[in-house]
């Protein structure tokens, strides 16, 4: 619904800012983590998945987790799994259903490599105080139980 005092253009314009905040911080993390670490986003957000998992997760909900397809999912730990980053195992209870994990040497790798992340996130917001960042952390919830 339009409103007839300007307050949808002006949330018009909320979103689109948001958007290029978004893209522009996205952006950024993808050079850091080609330059710094030859790696690629898509990647990097798997290996977080399953370290957060580390007790493993099935391909199904690593791609619910990522809100990325079963393929997508699928093809970066096909990559993982070739480097030694990630391991498959079939599950017990059901073998048609496989579990996913990282190596030791994938544990290894995503911790160093988070640490640059964290550093590179920080530099990003590094113009935001810290009351700043409370504000916009509330506001962000609300804003993301509305669109839920």
């Amino acid at each position: 619904m339009i409103e007839p005092d300007g307050l949808s253009k002006r949330r018009l314009k909320l979103w689109i800012r948001l958007l290029g905040v978004t893209r522009g911080a996205e952006n950024q993390l993808r050079e850091h983590l080609r330059l710094e670490h030859e790696t690629t986003l898509p990647r990097f957000d798997v290996m977080a998945a399953l370290w957060r998992r580390r007790e493993g997760i099935t391909m199904t909900e690593l791609s619910r987790m990522l809100l990325v397809s079963n393929g997508n999912a699928t093809a970066v730990v096909d990559r993982l799994e070739k480097d030694g980053l990630a391991k498959r195992t079939p599950l017990a209870s059901d073998r048609r259903t496989v579990q996913v994990t990282l190596t030791e040497a994938g544990l290894r790798v995503f911790e160093s490599v988070a640490i640059g992340h964290e550093s590179e996130v920080n530099t990003v917001f590094s113009s935001l105080t810290e009351a700043e960042i409370e504000v916009l952390t509330g506001v962000l919830k609300k804003l993301r139980k509305d669109v839920a």
